[in-house]
Order: C-alpha cells, then structure tokens, then sequence
C-alpha cells in the first residue's frame, strides 16, 4: 500500500520524467536535423513531401533515440525531485517525522526499476519491429532508391547477392544464390532475372521469393573417377528461393549497426547459425543484458549525492553527481564500444564490476 508520501514523491517522478523525456529526445531530434537536413533536400522535395519524409524517419528513431537515452532520463527525473525536495526544505519535514531518508529513496528505485522495465520492452519488442526502418540513412527516405546486395548471407548459411534491391516495392533485380557443402565446396546456384516476395501464411519464415525465369545450377563430385577431380552439372527450373532473408531483413542488414537492432532471442538465433562475426553477436547479447543493471547503477550512483536534508550544497552536490555518473556513462561507451572484442562478456559487463560496488558504498555512507 502506498502511502502519502510515497504517492507524492511518484507523482513529481512522473512529471519530471515526462518533461525530461519530451526534453532530451527533442534536443537530439533537433540537434539531429541541424545537422542532416541537407540530405533530406537533396532531390529538392516540396514543403509538404520534405515533412513527410522528417517525420517518417524519425518517428521509428525515437524508440531508438529512448534505448540510448533511458537511463540519463530516469537519472534526472529522480535527481530533479530530490533537488526539488531538498530546496524546499521538505526533506526536514521527513526526517523531523521520523522517516528514515532510505523511506524516501525506495519509491524511487522502484521508479528507477519501473523506466528500466520500460526500456527492456523498448529493446526486446519495440526497436526489432521497425529495425528495418532504422537502418535507412537521412537520403534514402522517400527516395525509392534501390542498391546492391552482396553476399548476404542467411541462417541456413547460403549467400544472397543481387545487382539491385528495391526497398520499395521488395523487388531483387538479377538475383542470385549460392550454396555451400560440408566441405566449403560449391554445390548450388540459383539465380533469376528478379524475383519478389510473396507472404505464405504458416512459412517458417513468412514467406518465399518468387523467381522470374530462375534457374538453379547443381554441382557434385563423381567419386568413380580414379584421376583428377570431376565433377557434373545438372540445371533445372527453379520458381522459388526458400530464406531468411526477407524484404525487410535485406534492408536491415544494409546498417553497419543492425546486430544492434535484434531481439535477445533473434540474436540467440544468429548466435546459433555460427555467423563470421560471431564475437560481435556474442558481445551483443553481453551488452543487451547488461545496458538495464547500468542504468540502476548509474541511478544508485547519482542518488546518495542528494539523500541530505541541507539545501546549501546542492550545486556542489549536483557538481559530484554529475562527475560520478558521467564518469559510468563514458566507461561504459568505452567499454562497449572500444575496447578489443577478445573476451566478449568483459567490455559488457565491466562497468558493473567497476561501479555496482561503488554505488553500494555511497548508499550505505547516507546519513539518516
């Protein structure tokens, strides 16, 4: 059961995680379109086509924009109330009742527990449902631009290439497929004049590329020949290519970043496919597991700053915090994003090892 002083302390986080929220990602948005704004007047579109296309990018960036903002928010939500408190001496009135000032910070871990449970659906459902719409550059929105697609390869381990790809209208000009035996050894070609993709209801992977005068080029070794190697062709029709790969799939994977787009569970998958880049998908999952508990580490680090009932050192105390968690914040991009993919679960997870202690040492140094 809630009391009063829990319902009051959640009703100024909600306001102020709200006004942060509407505040930070519309600084990025902005910031984002200063800087871009050029590639989307590249082809000259008119006033209306031009907020079309802004809007139809960064309407799916915004759960992205979340993903990367979500623990800076909730920080400065929960920071901003307790200053708030603090300048108004309300944390006195609190402590002169008899609550302890670890009262006042359990309804704002849960807060904090609450927005990393927001981000976790962010992650895991959200950001894979429009992946494909994230990986577009600012200059292929609107455009019906299409562009190559070079040895892309699927679950199964056969690559994709075609001379062109439509994201429009989910067309592949000149496709074609290759496929590998145990031994590494060309086995199968496919290739066609297009092809495009048609939904089957009930398809392991929804649907199957239809082939436009396909044809599929199948090669064996004959063991019967006591010298040299042999080996015979046998081409038939082909009139569909049976992949992972669909329209949007071929599309995310034009992105540099889209192993970061993918569910724990489409990465679990790709894991087990045994890609080239399998350190990478590893890491991945590391850092999808990891990025919450940060985000309550940086949340543990910021609050001891401002568990005090005295209104004068709230800016030396706002100066600390902002030392302490920016410091988590930088660690952990450098961690994540620069150091050597060796040891795939290290660069994840060593912001927690380095901080989580450090966070418990603050807590347990608040005066109550």
């Amino acid at each position: 059961m809630l009391s009063i002083l829990d319902r009051y302390i959640l009703k100024s986080l909600i306001f102020n995680y709200v006004v942060a929220l509407a505040v930070m990602i519309g600084l990025y948005v902005i910031m984002d379109l200063f800087v871009n704004l050029d590639e989307f007047t590249e082809l000259r579109p008119g006033t209306l086509a031009l907020l079309s296309h802004i809007v139809d990018y960064y309407a799916p960036n915004l759960l992205l924009y979340f993903s990367q903002l979500s623990g800076v928010i909730a920080l400065f939500a929960c920071v901003l109330t307790l200053v708030w408190m603090r300048h108004f001496n309300e944390l006195t009135a609190v402590l002169a009742s008899g609550v302890s000032l670890y009262r006042v910070a359990a309804p704002i871990i849960l807060f904090g527990v609450v927005t990393t449970g927001l981000l976790i659906v962010d992650t895991e459902w959200l950001i894979p449902q429009v992946a494909h719409r994230l990986a577009r550059r600012h200059d292929e929105v609107g455009t019906g631009r299409g562009y190559a697609v070079a040895l892309m390869r699927d679950q199964s381990g056969a690559l994709v290439s075609a001379a062109e790809f439509q994201p429009a209208t989910g067309e592949l000009r000149r496709p074609v497929t290759v496929t590998r035996d145990a031994e590494g050894s060309l086995w199968k070609i496919v290739e066609a004049d297009s092809a495009r993709w048609e939904s089957v209801p009930g398809h392991p992977h929804g649907g199957q590329w239809a082939l436009s005068r396909g044809k599929e080029l199948t090669r064996w070794r004959d063991s019967a020949v006591k010298i040299g190697t042999q080996t015979r062709k046998l081409t038939d029709v082909k009139t569909h290519i049976d992949t992972s790969l669909d329209p949007a799939a071929i599309q995310l994977r034009q992105s540099e970043q889209w192993i970061k787009y993918l569910s724990l569970s489409q990465l679990k998958d790709l894991e087990d496919s045994h890609p080239p880049n399998l350190a990478q998908v590893q890491q991945s999952r590391h850092v999808r597991i990891a990025t919450p508990i940060i985000n309550l580490v940086m949340l543990l680090l910021g609050l001891p700053f401002f568990l005090d009932r005295s209104p004068i050192n709230i800016a030396r105390d706002a100066t600390w915090c902002m030392a302490v968690t920016g410091l988590c914040f930088v660690a952990t991009f450098t961690s994540q994003s620069i150091l050597p993919q060796s040891n795939s679960a290290l660069p994840a997870w060593l912001p927690i090892i380095l901080f989580g202690p450090t966070a418990v040492v603050l807590l347990d140094r608040v005066k109550t």
